[in-house]
């Protein structure tokens, strides 16, 4: 892990992405505290892109709209 000030990240900030990229963690910290961390995302999930599904097979039974026996008393 690394620690560097906040004047030291602000001059750095490249740097500290380009080493937080490689997999260290870098740690800022202000009046001696520690207040951000930079670490990697791992495996953020991507966003659906459109036509992705189109070869998926989808099914629905016949019954999908018909009434529940377990709502019936709510039904009259």
């Amino acid at each position: 892990m690394r620690q560097v000030t906040i004047n030291e990240a602000a001059s750095e900030l490249t740097e500290l992405i380009q080493a937080t990229l490689s997999g260290e963690e870098v740690v800022i910290t202000l009046k001696d505290k520690p207040v951000i961390k930079f670490v990697t995302i791992a495996d953020a999930p991507s966003l659906p892109r459109f036509g992705s599904g189109k070869d998926l097979k989808i099914s629905m039974a016949d019954d999908f709209d018909a009434p529940l026996d377990d709502f019936a008393e709510y039904m009259e």
